[in-house]
């Protein structure tokens, strides 16, 4: 599907930005006029983590003369295994302003804006609205369900991106030609079903991979050159190093971009998609122990004048790198199998932990629905742990 040039072209380029682009000029399908629209383009990223770094420092290279940065984070060290645009001086850092001091350095004629705001229904119309296209680097379904809505709305084309452990995927949904993000996913999973990369990790170079995809995308579409990914999934497989493509049609019934659309304003996305099962909360919800308990716990039970089961629903390769002392590994996957539950002593409390608790407080879902009545899970997880009790031990 050939688009026309999403922009037009800037007047001029200057002596300084001929010799700059002058590999892009060279090229019949960019030449000087496809180099002057990158000029002239608006491009937001959302995100400066994993695939935000690649895609800013790509674009910043190729010229795009304006760019926006969306992102409220600190750089925290576990970031530099993937997050290349920040460096190990950046630590504590805002991560919009290591971006932006990055950006500047590899192209100090572009424009840099900065929104250090977390990304809502009450500021996404307004942030998006100056730009010309948006460039997702998210990790989280309810920002890209905000995203896609907002971007259907103000008819904006949505360079997406995803990756997870060795696979990653890259399309663009554009209302105005083709699918949006909704017509392939018109529901987000089930709380909980699928991991994060925090949760479940990601090869850092396959950042790299799917943002130099969405890179790519995003100068077609602003040159008007090539065939763009709209009705299109491109699925990427680092470990078998095999590309495939799976064709996306739009959903005449879509709830925002079908013929009859029942989401016609933006509305609670994180409600929409849950951090955590129904079940899970009311499981929670007076079974929530603190770490600090959890410490009391453990020390009475070497007394001798308490005993309880403290197990760790994470996965081993987590389990390898921190313990809480005490805990034994049944990952969570064994609860929701069911698999886990035969072996649970009857006679003990069980108390369940995970990263942070979410796995942990879905997996107490499972256990008192099995009859463990008086069973509770750890707040906050590991991560409270290490941070309030043992801060000598490393964190993830």
């Amino acid at each position: 599907m050939n688009l026309p040039p999403l922009v037009e072209p800037a007047p001029e380029l200057s002596v300084d930005e001929v010799r700059r682009y002058s590999r892009h000029l060279i090229i019949p399908d960019v030449g000087m006029s496809g180099q002057k629209r990158l000029k002239n383009a608006k491009v937001l990223c959302v995100g400066a983590g994993g695939l935000g770094s690649p895609a800013l420092m790509y674009l910043a290279a190729a010229g795009v003369g304006t760019l926006g940065i969306v992102e409220f984070d600190t750089v925290d060290e576990s970031n530099l295994q993937r997050q290349i645009i920040h460096g190990q001086k950046d630590i504590g850092r805002s991560k919009a302003e290591s971006a932006r001091d990055s950006v500047l350095e590899i192209n100090p004629y572009v424009n840099v804006q900065l929104h250090e705001v977390r990304l809502d229904s009450t500021n996404v119309m307004e942030i998006f609205a100056d730009y010309d296209l948006i460039v997702d680097g998210t990790d989280n379904f309810a920002t890209r369900y905000l995203v896609n809505d907002a971007c259907v709305l103000l008819k904006k084309p949505y360079v997406w991106g995803s990756i997870y452990r060795f696979d990653g995927q890259a399309s663009v949904f554009w209302a105005e030609y083709g699918p949006c993000y909704r017509c392939l996913y018109p529901e987000p999973p089930p709380p909980g079903m699928v991991p994060s990369c925090a949760e479940g990790g990601v090869l850092g170079v396959l950042c790299a991979s799917i943002g130099s995809i969405q890179v790519t995308e995003a100068i077609k579409l602003l040159a008007g050159i090539g065939d763009p990914l709209v009705g299109r999934l491109m699925v990427y497989d680092a470990l078998e190093m095999t590309y495939r493509q799976v064709k996306i049609r739009k959903d005449p019934h879509c709830a925002v971009c079908g013929e009859n659309p029942t989401v016609t304003e933006l509305i609670d996305y994180e409600a929409f998609c849950g951090s955590i099962s129904t079940l899970a909360a009311e499981a929670a919800k007076d079974s929530t122990i603190s770490v600090r308990d959890l410490k009391s716990m453990l020390d009475a039970r070497e007394r001798g004048e308490d005993d309880f089961v403290l197990i760790d629903v994470r996965e081993p390769g987590e389990y390898e790198i921190v313990q809480i002392p005490g805990s034994i590994l049944i990952p969570k996957g064994e609860f929701m199998d069911g698999s886990a539950l035969a072996d649970l002593p009857t006679d003990k409390r069980i108390v369940l932990h995970c990263k942070v608790g979410g796995r942990s407080a879905e997996a107490l879902a499972v256990v008192k629905g099995a009859g463990f009545g008086d069973a509770v899970h750890v707040g906050g997880g590991v991560l409270a742990w290490v941070n309030q009790i043992e801060p000598e031990k490393p964190t993830y």
